[in-house]
């Protein structure tokens, strides 16, 4: 929704749309491979979270876990959005370089540049944050069963 908000010529240009009301498309295309991608996550996440926790852990601590993955998603999404920004400031010419499709004027490039940057960045913190996610749940239940055993 933001990024369909922020930039509709990303999509435009990007996806090859050329009709009107971009920005509803980009919330339909935003909803279709957030199912995707959270089917898969989805997949990882509960096979994980069950063999670390051997089925024992309570919805409380799980939904803890889920509350850390989703801030590292967040996370990605912001800074990939926030780098590419950063290097279309730094030099225009090599980002555009890049990416061919990037608009000439500053403000949109900069909007381009967010969308784009954004959309990686949220693809890397799910895959990073599916391993990371793991890890963080084996220690944070390992950290459970000791205090449990006190």
């Amino acid at each position: 929704m933001i990024n369909g908000a922020i930039s509709p010529y990303y999509f435009k240009a990007v996806m090859y749309w050329d009709f009107e009301d971009i920005w509803i498309a980009s919330v339909a295309q935003g909803i279709l491979e957030g199912l995707l991608y959270g089917v898969i996550f989805a997949l990882i996440f509960t096979t994980g979270f069950g063999i670390v926790t051997k089925g024992q852990a309570p919805y409380s601590f799980a939904f803890n876990q889920l509350l850390k993955i989703i801030a590292i998603v967040f996370a990605c999404w912001t800074i990939g959005g926030l780098l590419s920004m950063f290097l279309a400031t730094l030099s225009s010419n090599f980002y555009k370089g890049h990416f061919p499709l990037a608009p000439s004027d500053k403000d949109e490039l900069l909007k381009f540049a967010w969308v784009g940057g954004s959309i990686w960045g949220g693809m890397i913190g799910g895959l990073l944050s599916s391993v990371l996610g793991v890890a963080v749940t084996k220690n944070s239940w390992a950290k459970v069963m000791t205090a449990g055993q006190r």
